[in-house]
């Protein structure tokens, strides 16, 4: 979607939300980093200095539904990282099994109302 650099910022903001969905928390010094780019109007960032240039944007009083995308988009992208996973032995034999599907699927499905 063509968006402004504000209304990018505005949209990074809303990451922790999808975050604390899933029962995330964000603590001191957890270094959490969220960016948000768009590739949409690169003739306007290309014109020639002393020029005008016009640039197509979203305007903010229709940005609500991308605010709604952010966060689901976060909490799918956590819970997929969570199910994409199997048993890992790492250094020094450290063994961790992997996320049972169907006890997380009861811990998030039941309470999204999937």
């Amino acid at each position: 979607a063509p968006l402004l650099p504000h209304q990018m910022k505005r949209l990074a903001r809303r990451v922790p939300l999808g975050v604390a969905i899933t029962g995330g928390f964000g603590y001191h010094s957890s270094g959490d980093i969220f960016l948000a780019f768009s590739t949409a109007n690169r003739e306007a960032a290309l014109a020639p200095s002393g020029r005008i240039a016009s640039a197509d944007f979203i305007p903010d009083t229709d940005i609500d539904p991308f605010f709604d995308a952010v966060i689901e988009s976060v909490e799918e992208a956590i819970l997929n990282a969570l199910v994409a996973n199997d048993d890992m032995t790492g250094r020094d034999g450290n063994f961790v099994p992997a996320l049972p599907k169907a006890w997380l699927k009861g811990k998030f499905g039941a309470s999204q109302g999937k």
